[in-house]
């Protein structure tokens, strides 16, 4: 990548205290900005936790998000991949709900993603609650349902909370599947545990074919195992991740409003994503980073690493197109 504008600001040009924090460094590029039609990642803020049942907070979850990303440097230790020089990324600002109106929010959300694909521009977003995925679902696949990997403590698979309750943080791939939004054969879940409410979402799991692998599956087969067969399951076709930051053990991400014990390590956490390498990911999301639960701020720093693995997947793939 030869355009300056689009490469992160150096640590070695500005100290990384210093500046307006954006995603990475990256440039700030708002939907109305000239050189938006240029971009090919966009990372994105959804600053939103309307779906939350219990303790919220992810709401706040982009804001520390990005100042921790200032600490992202420019090429992946591990793999090598040097993203910002495959791919022309920028930060896109924050999607702006309606904190007062959950079912505007969502509209408002699906239409700021709806002018992203216009663009052409694959969105990588940090939330937010896991509701905020349902509506970036219904911008991404309008064409054609696609493939789901999810790494989650939870299936977020219900049906209906308090009796009336469709649309929570609990709910949103079973809305996504009904609304024809994802392909349930290919569709992956990884790390599931904790107690239940009942087993209602299992059985729709296993009704419509979704692959759900439990995290002692995952403790006893190890990620590299456990990734083949998601990359498998996806197949070659579009596929979106979702992770939430509380398929990790909280003993490494305790800022989530629903931890679950026995979780993988944050080794682990990233040893999935970097699997995810090979498939045609259009876009996926970091979520449920809740800074109340964490002032210190380890949680969001390990969440803009997870972000910077799949930044580096994402820009594999679009090198490689």
């Amino acid at each position: 990548m030869t355009d300056s504008f689009f490469r992160p600001v150096s640590g070695l040009d500005l100290p990384r205290f210093a500046g307006v924090p954006s995603f990475m460094r990256l440039p700030h590029v708002p939907l109305d900005h000239p050189r938006l039609a240029e971009v090919q990642i966009g990372l994105i803020g959804a600053p939103w936790d309307g779906g939350t049942t219990n303790r919220p907070g992810p709401r706040h979850g982009p804001r520390q998000l990005r100042d921790a990303s200032t600490m992202i440097r420019a090429v992946n230790g591990a793999t090598r991949v040097a993203p910002f020089d495959l791919a022309r990324c920028a930060d896109l600002g924050d999607v702006a709900p309606n904190p007062g109106d959950l079912m505007d929010s969502l509209a408002r959300i699906e239409a700021f993603y709806d002018r992203v694909v216009a663009a052409g521009i694959r969105p990588l977003t940090a939330g937010g609650d896991h509701l905020c995925t349902l509506p970036i679902l219904r911008a991404l696949a309008k064409a054609r349902p696609v493939g789901l990997i999810q790494f989650d403590s939870h299936s977020d698979l219900n049906d209906v909370y308090f009796g009336t309750a469709r649309y929570t943080h609990g709910t949103p791939f079973r809305r996504a599947v009904e609304e024809g939004l994802i392909d349930p054969s290919r569709y992956c879940l990884i790390g599931l545990r904790g107690t239940a409410f009942g087993h209602e979402d299992l059985d729709f799991a296993a009704a419509t074919g979704i692959r759900i692998i439990p995290v002692a599956e995952l403790h006893a087969r190890g990620a590299a195992e456990v990734m083949a067969e998601a990359r498998a399951i996806a197949g070659s076709g579009p596929t979106y991740v979702t992770y939430d930051i509380d398929f990790v053990d909280p003993a490494f991400a305790p800022g989530t409003g629903t931890p679950e014990v026995g979780g993988p390590t944050s080794w682990t956490a990233l040893e999935v994503a970097r699997g995810l390498r090979g498939l045609d990911i259009i876009g996926a999301d970091l979520v449920e980073v809740s800074p109340p639960f964490d002032p210190a701020g380890n949680t969001a720093w390990l969440g803009v690493n997870l972000m910077f693995e799949m930044l580096c997947v994402l820009a594999e793939r679009i090198a490689s197109a």
